[in-house]
């Protein structure tokens, strides 16, 4: 669960695996379809991978055919950031988690109802825990959502 800690860079390289750390840190992308969760079916929570944070859920998850997990919408608005981004030449918008402004992905207009966006989240920054797990981990409040 979210410890509200802020991590130092040679914790994080510890604590993570490269890709998560590039992907978190850096600001990289995973590639398409060679990912964790791009195909992931399982009922559950998707946190942040540095703080724990709940970000996302299996509910709002839907398969965009770009080969990486792709959500309607967060858990909690307040839970994710969003800033311009026009690197490598484009216009789109970045998604950030809140606490730990660990880099997440994008969103763009183009997802389905009810929202019709598409938040298209690198796996390295997530971590998936399932329904089962949620009570002992930390994460019970979220047990509704699955009922």
């Amino acid at each position: 669960m979210s410890t509200n800690k802020k991590y130092s860079t040679e914790e994080l390289k510890q604590r993570l695996t490269p890709m998560q750390y590039e992907v978190t840190q850096n600001d990289a992308t995973e590639r398409p379809f060679e990912n964790e969760y791009w195909n992931h079916k399982e009922e559950g929570l998707y946190v942040d991978v540095v703080s724990g944070e709940p970000l996302f859920s299996s509910k709002d998850k839907f398969d965009s055919n770009c080969g990486w997990p792709s959500f309607t919408m967060p858990l909690k608005e307040s839970e994710v950031k969003e800033n311009f981004d026009d690197s490598l030449g484009m216009r789109r918008t970045e998604v950030r988690s809140d606490e730990a402004d660990s880099h997440l992905g994008h969103v763009f207009p183009d997802g389905p109802e009810p929202t019709g966006l598409r938040y298209c989240i690198n796996s390295a920054a997530l971590k998936f825990i399932p329904v089962n797990e949620l009570e002992e981990q930390g994460y019970s409040e979220y047990l509704y959502l699955f009922k």
